[in-house]
């Protein structure tokens, strides 16, 4: 009803534009402080998702230039792909506009707000408009933009735009001036860089501040990002109105072409299959469909058995990406310990796949009294604000952690330790509680996939505290043998008045093993682990050695040495470099093959699941995750 007043004549249409310039808040620009990082955060995403579309290695430049007291110039720049001069308008004056929000595939951005949001945040605190340069490879020049948004019509407002000698192969250049307030630490933006850079090891970051301070984090790894492959809806992701939309805007003349082409995983038998649950004539035009027959069809869609959705959609960091980028940007901490990664399984959430990726450091510099760090990812976008929402965070909270060797109250809360717990969540569609996309919804599918991962984490934890407690205990026993033996054997031959005699025999009798022992040896510029093996049984013995450092302590080929026919109170000896070494070594994993377990002090088995570097791992069953 119409209020008697409100005149019909009040009534308006509302452009999406004016819309979020009334509601900015909506898109995370709801403070002085964090609207600056949202801007770089905006640019910064578009950029990495073109870089990684076109299988180029990023570089990334960033700057945030002081105009007053509380108005910046906010610089992105990118060596991307660059931007059709007549898309430009489009993709930095409209919002909603974009190549990703139809696309079944992971990226970064999807809605087409971001950085039109950005420029127009910009326009309403500042009345100014933005710059935007762009080059392709193609073309001879660049050309320039300065543009705003003319938010009652949605469009961009160019105020001029012309050619520019841009002296780059390709990319694109966004400056937008903002009013806010630049801060330092924790939700910054030098923060959102540097947790960009463990997602995206394989990109070169530069940014100044507004004080002309330079820091530049250089990519680790020369490997393009792999991008997930479009695919088709999958039927069980879809809703009432979108299979209404899909049926209006279909090229298919009949129902089951409809179903085999425009669906993932339906083959002509499944569609045939749906056709008859739903009671719908296969021959039936799709445009004519009605509600009451959409709603069939969807009841049909449930009923059927389909194939889950493909993966190749999907575009997970990896092994080696995660700990190349945790070893970039953390090593500096010089941690004792970085965690086998985690990568579970593909899971499904309401017809969507995605999956869950963790990772974990510890010990070094870290401080034991504080709670951990926890960095958030969701489709390799660093989440830095509304940590307590975040299904992530809700799952390190829930989980005891006293059994994996870190401190917790009451087995609640955030435990406490010197460790950072890195933790990517990725899909199509991720579920996030607001438009900003700063929190992950606690959805029961996502949260257990979470869970599963932080357990595999805790175990790595705990078996690397108790490797390092069983390896000072094995050493302390063999050096008091070593120390009390020889002063015996001292003491015994000055009073019979004999000479000393061999004591190793008599170790052998002792001890009984072959036993492994590492030395540290600190030169100038370089450090080297010796490895000595000690036969202390009675008859000679043959084995395969397997050496594996710690993950932040050596970066080359697997170390492994043949040891034959090593003879009673013989050793036998082998050396490697090491990296980054501090006080908190917590020594090389030894493995062995070729000998009864019982007879070696020092080393393990040889796993089933061994790897070069800790970096092979074997994905998890449903089930694999839970304790016994």
């Amino acid at each position: 009803m119409v209020s008697k007043k409100t005149a019909i004549s009040d009534f308006r249409e509302a452009s999406i534009s004016e819309f979020f310039e009334k509601n900015r808040h909506i898109l995370g620009f709801d403070s002085p402080q964090k609207s600056l990082y949202m801007i770089v955060k905006e640019a910064m995403d578009n950029s990495l998702d073109a870089c990684e579309e076109y299988q180029i290695l990023p570089d990334i430049q960033v700057s945030v230039e002081r105009h007053t007291d509380d108005e910046f110039i906010i610089t992105v720049e990118d060596n991307g792909p660059g931007i059709d001069r007549k898309q430009v308008p489009a993709v930095f004056g409209k919002l909603l506009y974009g190549s990703r929000f139809h696309s079944f595939k992971q990226s970064r951005g999807q809605q087409g707000i971001g950085i039109t949001a950005a420029i127009l945040y910009g326009q309403i605190t500042t009345a100014r408009p933005s710059y935007v340069r762009t080059k392709r490879l193609d073309d001879d020049v660049a050309y320039e933009f300065e543009l705003g948004i003319n938010v009652k019509e949605n469009r961009a407002d160019i105020h001029y735009e012309r050619p520019v000698i841009w002296n780059v192969k390709s990319g694109t250049l966004v400056k937008i001036p903002a009013k806010g307030k630049y801060q330092t630490g924790k939700q910054s933006i030098m923060e959102y860089i540097m947790e960009s850079a463990v997602a995206n090891p394989n990109a070169n970051f530069k940014f100044t501040d507004p004080e002309g301070k330079t820091i530049e984090i250089r990519r680790a790894i020369e490997v393009p990002s792999k991008p997930g492959i479009a695919i088709k809806p999958h039927p069980l992701g879809l809703e009432l109105g979108d299979i209404s939309s899909m049926s209006r805007l279909t090229q298919a003349e009949s129902l089951l072409d409809f179903l085999r082409n425009d669906f993932n995983r339906i083959s002509d038998r499944i569609a045939l299959e749906i056709a008859e649950k739903s009671g719908i004539p296969a021959d039936l035009d799709p445009r004519t469909l009605t509600l009451q027959q959409i709603k069939e069809l969807k009841r049909a869609f449930g009923e059927v058995k389909l194939m889950p959705p493909p993966t190749d959609c999907l575009s997970p960091l990896g092994h080696d990406f995660i700990i190349k980028g945790l070893k970039n940007v953390y090593g500096d901490s010089r941690p004792s310990h970085y965690s086998k990664p985690v990568v579970r399984p593909i899971a499904v959430h309401n017809g969507q796949p995605f999956a869950v990726e963790a990772g974990l450091v510890y010990g070094g510099d870290l401080k034991s009294d504080d709670p951990v760090r926890v960095v958030r990812f969701a489709n390799k976008v660093p989440l830095l604000y509304q940590a307590g929402a975040c299904a992530i965070t809700r799952a390190i909270q829930e989980m005891d952690w006293r059994p994996y060797g870190l401190d917790q109250k009451s087995g609640q809360g955030m435990p406490y330790g010197p460790a950072i717990i890195f933790v990517h969540v990725y899909g199509i569609r991720i579920p996030f509680t607001s438009e900003s996309k700063e929190a992950i919804a606690s959805v029961d599918a996502i949260s257990a996939e979470i869970t599963m991962a932080l357990k595999s984490l805790g175990r790595s934890v705990k078996s690397f505290l108790g490797k390092r407690e069983k390896r000072k205990k094995v050493y302390e026993k063999f050096r008091l043998v070593n120390q009390l033996i020889p002063e015996i054997g001292k003491k015994s031959a000055a009073i019979l008045g004999k000479e000393m005699p061999d004591l190793h025999p008599v170790i052998s009798k002792i001890a009984n093993v072959v036993f492994i022992t590492e030395e540290i040896q600190r030169n100038e510029g370089s450090t080297k682990s010796v490895v000595h093996a000690v036969n202390f049984t009675r008859a000679p013995v043959s084995l395969k050695l397997y050496a594996e450092p710690p993950l932040g302590n050596y970066d080359g080929p697997e170390l492994s040495w043949e040891i034959s026919d090593l003879q009673p109170s013989m050793e036998a000896t082998f050396q490697f470099s090491l990296v980054n070494v501090n006080a908190e070594y917590p020594g090389t994993t030894f493995y062995f093959t070729g000998i009864d377990p019982v007879r070696v002090q020092g080393a393990e088995p040889l796993p089933a699941d061994y790897g070069i570097g800790g970096l092979t791992v074997i994905e998890e069953d449903e089930g694999a995750g839970e304790d016994e």
